[in-house]
């Protein structure tokens, strides 16, 4: 199966001039879905994490599932205002303003190893941040996963020195 089939390309979204890379008809196939799940578990192991990071909210849709298969703890980074316990926060940098995720400051043991998730890889700030709040609370970035890479945007590039690995890549 292409999984590349599944994603629809919905030109001018948000802004003119930009091809927006919607995974909605991916959600809504259950064997296309089941497939990105398992080469995303797949390249999870890779990394050897002890938990797994979603960004949210669409890193949660492939996070959980790779937690569940891999019997790993999944932790949630949020947007502000969402963690009711005590946590840390990162501001940085979007393509269009500044922007903010928080991760509980219990989220995971000291020295853990973590996989971040997320849907697409563009300009890799989202990323770069959830990498530093890991780090903030003590863990170790094992990598990224990444269901969809826009390689034009220069993502891999900014999470250098780190490991980032797509299943879907648009040059």
């Amino acid at each position: 199966m292409d999984l590349k089939a599944l994603i629809r390309e919905v030109p001018d979204f948000p802004q003119a001039g930009i091809i927006f890379r919607d995974i909605t008809p991916l959600l809504g196939d259950p064997a296309g879905l089941r497939l990105a799940i398992d080469g995303m578990v797949e390249l999870a192991r890779e990394h050897q994490p002890d938990c797994i990071v979603g960004i949210e909210s669409r890193g949660f849709i492939f996070g959980v599932p790779i937690a569940d298969r891999l019997g790993l703890p999944f932790v949630p980074v949020r947007k502000p205002g969402k963690l009711p316990a005590a946590r840390m926060s990162i501001e940085y940098s979007l393509e269009y303003g500044q922007s903010q995720l928080d991760i509980h400051q219990d989220a995971m043991a000291p020295g853990a190893r973590a996989l971040i998730v997320d849907d697409l890889l563009a300009t890799g700030g989202t990323a770069l941040a959830a990498a530093k709040l890991v780090e903030m609370v003590g863990g170790i970035v094992a990598g990224f996963a990444f269901a969809i890479e826009l390689d034009s945007l220069g993502g891999r590039a900014k999470l250098s020195p780190y490991t980032a690995k797509s299943l879907i890549r648009y040059v």
